[in-house]
């Protein structure tokens, strides 16, 4: 599956820290977007980990964008919010990953690696400022 829950509350959350010019916490978040708080909050530390957000402690505290948004790619995005690489198939990025595979060659398999990269270019190019317009 290329994208769950999980990428589309990070794009949610992103899209509103993007919007405003002071740190926004995941409590405001979850209440605006109707996300449990804690899945939210994890997210947001996998954003933070991964550089995408900076997050800031205390009253004032909350999450604010790390760079700006025309350089924050939705790729980069999705993978820090699945904690994994993204992909069509189990076995598009790479053959050997194939459930299925056992020793023999896979027809489907040039055709699903095709398709993933084709996405995976495109998401790379695709940003959060693209979303924003």
């Amino acid at each position: 599956m290329l994208f769950t829950r999980a990428t589309e509350y990070a794009l949610l959350s992103l899209i509103l820290i993007a919007r405003r010019n002071e740190p926004v916490g995941a409590d405001t978040l979850s209440k605006q977007l109707d996300i449990p708080k804690s899945f939210l909050a994890k997210i947001l530390q996998n954003l933070a980990k991964r550089g995408i957000l900076k997050s800031f402690k205390g009253a004032t505290g909350g999450f604010i964008l790390s760079r700006p948004p025309n350089k924050l790619s939705i790729k980069e995005i999705a993978q820090a919010a699945e904690g994994k690489n993204i992909s069509v198939f189990d076995c598009s990025p790479a053959q050997e990953c194939c459930p299925s595979n056992k020793g023999s060659f896979c027809t489907l398999w040039p055709f699903l690696n095709k398709l993933q990269n084709k996405i995976d270019k495109y998401l790379e190019e695709l940003t959060l400022q693209d979303l924003l317009e």
